[in-house]
């Protein structure tokens, strides 16, 4: 006995043997959006104070219409609902490992009936006990047996290893990144739905420049024309504007046609047939409530959605990892049952002597062919593994487009005050050719240039002035705002 006690002490502790500790791997962090700067560890994140958070988006864009298109959208966009389900569904495995330490009860009831043979131990045995004198009239087994059986079973694994407990861990985890994970599409939804909404304003405004500058052209054609009758100039210079007038007009159309695909992408992102989206007019001023506040990365960090479903994630698998160790552990396993069992249905419920149970407990221990437990553990640390490196990608981009908008957002600022001058001085330039040329001391070509020159600059002005908008859309969402 003793000894048989010592080999099973030397298997379990065999079997208790830690695999594999997990490492924890640190991530280094800069400590400010600029080069040269020393490294923070990533692990001290959750000791930063992350509560200031970016504003949403009701008080960060300053336009009711844009507001109530992103409330629509919240409601019936596709994507957004698609990832409403996956929350449904990662929540159902939250309420699958609840149970799973908690031991298991159920109800049984059945019946059956079984026949021995006349030369087997039990078919002599029930045929002898017909003559025992012990028996009474009611206990005398018949043959076939029949077997009526009502009653409670129960099994309980007891988790002592952390198996059920890391499984329920790793539900939870993926549940909250799940929920992330809505939020990374909500955020690409705000940011995509103003980013459109606002090219449309911008394509309005430049429908207006081009009106204004095919009336400055028309102008030009008529004075060229009354240049021509008085013999200061030829047809070649009527032909010329005339060729730039009609230029414009196919631009004019081709930026209509570019509003009519914009309007298309919103009602699609809206979840809505093609029609006309209610926009503001262009008005030149920024169209955000409030300058934001960029912060520490590490704050940053916190409030990602991106970051904290790969952070999720990576805690989830860390879990399955945890409880694909303990698969190599023993088992302490519990199991009994308790009701009324009878081969006559008639004495079924005679209690107490109907009465039956069962109480087992044992120690499992997997020791050959384990084959499938150590191909499992192989899987989740590779999943734990890509994980990591997932999450550290996740922080490297994160840490890089918040960057590199930054630097972006300064030198649109310093672009467009220098266009800004440039505008003002074509325009200039427009009036100071047509002066010249009605004095007769330039030709129709250099109207057609300051014109053209005109025209072209406008566009670059409000293209970058659409770019600085949409850099601060980008910049909002990769701050953590929207959600």
């Amino acid at each position: 006995m003793r000894i048989l006690f010592l080999c099973t002490t030397v298997l379990l502790l065999a079997a208790c043997k830690s695999v594999d500790d997990l490492q924890q791997e640190s991530i280094l962090l800069p400590e400010k959006y600029a080069q040269n700067e020393a490294l923070i560890n990533i692990d001290s994140l959750a000791n930063t104070d992350s509560t200031k958070s970016v504003l949403n988006y009701q008080s960060f864009f300053n336009d009711s219409l844009l507001v109530a298109l992103i409330d629509s959208a919240l409601i019936a966009n596709p994507d957004l609902r698609i990832a409403n389900a996956r929350i449904m569904q990662a929540r159902s495995s939250i309420l699958l490992t609840k149970g799973l330490r908690a031991p298991n009860l159920g109800l049984s009831v059945n019946n059956g009936v079984q026949r021995f043979g006349s030369y087997t131990i039990d078919g002599v045995g029930n045929y002898d006990t017909q003559f025992s004198p012990n028996l009474t009239e009611e206990q005398q087994i018949p043959n076939p047996v029949p077997d009526y059986y009502a009653g409670f079973y129960s099994s309980w694994e007891i988790d002592i290893w952390g198996k059920f407990k890391n499984q329920k861990k790793a539900a939870q985890n993926r549940f909250l990144s799940s929920e992330f994970g809505r939020n990374v599409v909500l955020t690409d939804l705000i940011a995509e739905l103003a980013t459109k909404y606002y090219t449309l304003i911008s394509l309005d405004r430049e429908l207006e420049i081009i009106s204004q500058n095919i009336v400055l052209q028309e102008n030009a054609l008529e004075l060229v024309r009354a240049q021509m009758e008085s013999g200061h100039t030829t047809e070649l210079g009527i032909q010329l504007i005339k060729a730039q007038v009609l230029s414009a007009k196919n631009l004019y159309i081709e930026v209509e046609q570019e509003i009519i695909e914009n309007e298309n992408a919103i009602n699609i992102l809206l979840g809505r047939y093609p029609q006309t989206v209610a926009r503001t007019k262009f008005t030149g001023v920024e169209p955000f409530s409030e300058k934001l506040e960029v912060g520490v990365p590490s704050a940053l960090l916190r409030r990602r959605p991106d970051i904290k479903m790969a952070e999720h994630e990576l805690v989830a698998c860390r879990a399955d990892l945890k409880s694909a160790q303990a698969a190599f552990y023993p088992s302490i396993v519990l199991s009994g049952s308790f009701g009324l069992q009878s081969f006559n249905a008639a004495l079924l419920l005679d209690a107490p002597a109907s009465i039956t149970f069962n109480i087992l407990g044992g120690v499992v221990q997997p020791l050959l062919n384990r084959r499938q437990l150590k191909a499992q553990l192989m899987d989740t640390k590779g999943k734990e593994k890509e994980a990591y490196i997932q999450y550290e990608k996740t922080i490297l981009n994160a840490f890089t487009e918040v960057y590199g908008l930054l630097k972006m957002d300064a030198n649109l600022k310093y672009m467009i005050e220098l266009k800004s001058n440039e505008v003002e001085i074509l325009e200039a330039s427009v009036e100071t050719a047509k002066a010249l040329f009605f004095s007769g001391r330039s030709n129709y070509l250099d109207i057609i240039t300051a014109q053209e020159r005109f025209l072209q600059t406008q566009i670059e002005m409000l293209k970058i002035d659409q770019k600085s908008h949409f850099n601060q859309i980008k910049l909002y969402k990769s701050l953590g705002g929207g959600w």
